[in-house]
């Protein structure tokens, strides 16, 4: 599995990437763990609801903050820099065509991740991502699949500014609230350290 970092990237620019690689792959690259962090931006996925996003356009113009729709599952999600963006732009046939255990094994990588800063992750049943102590949500994950190639992915909070998410009804969740590593941690990780535990549980489940 190769792994890219894309340091701080438009999400449009991002997106155009993720597609040429999913191309790639479909051809018989290799596969590839994509980490990045976004500028301010709302992605709507394909279940957004009306009145998922709270702020007013005008408003989060003025703040410089993009609204876009995309092709990816769930619903509408942060992203800001102090995020780590991990896109895994897999062929699941050569490991397991089965969204379902895809879903939960990059869950896991994530737990596995988070545990190596002492912080211990979870599940909430019936909702995707990673929870702290099942009432702050820590890391969202919302995937798009086609020909079993996958795009888009997980955004796990590390050190970014929170503050964004009222703008939004995160993941359509009215009844819990997010956090960070930041927040999280007596001591909070350096970004660097992070893609390396990260980067690690990858290649120990997909390699």
């Amino acid at each position: 599995m190769n792994v890219q970092h894309w340091g701080l990237l438009d999400f449009n620019t991002a997106w155009d990437k993720q597609r040429e690689l999913a191309r790639a792959v479909e051809q018989g690259e290799p596969d590839t763990l994509v980490l990045c962090e976004h500028p301010d931006v709302i992605t709507l996925g394909r279940a957004t609801k009306n009145g998922a996003v709270i702020a007013s356009i005008a408003e989060l113009t003025a703040s410089g903050v993009s609204v876009v729709d995309i092709d990816r599952g769930g619903e509408a999600t942060i992203h800001n820099p102090g995020q780590l963006v991990g896109y895994p732009i897999m062929n699941l046939q050569r490991t397991k065509p089965d969204l379902h255990w895809f879903l939960r094994t990059v869950e896991q990588c994530i737990i596995d991740a988070l545990r190596e800063f002492d912080v211990e992750g979870g599940r909430v049943d019936g909702r995707t991502g990673v929870w702290i102590e099942n009432d702050r949500k820590i890391c969202a994950i919302g995937f798009h699949c086609r020909s079993w190639i996958t795009t888009h992915g997980f955004a796990l909070n590390v050190c970014n500014n929170l503050d964004l998410f009222n703008a939004i009804i995160p993941c359509g969740i009215t009844d819990k609230g997010v956090t960070s590593l930041q927040n999280e941690c007596s001591t909070p990780p350096s970004m660097v350290d992070v893609e390396d535990k990260i980067t690690m549980a990858f290649r120990r489940y997909f390699e």
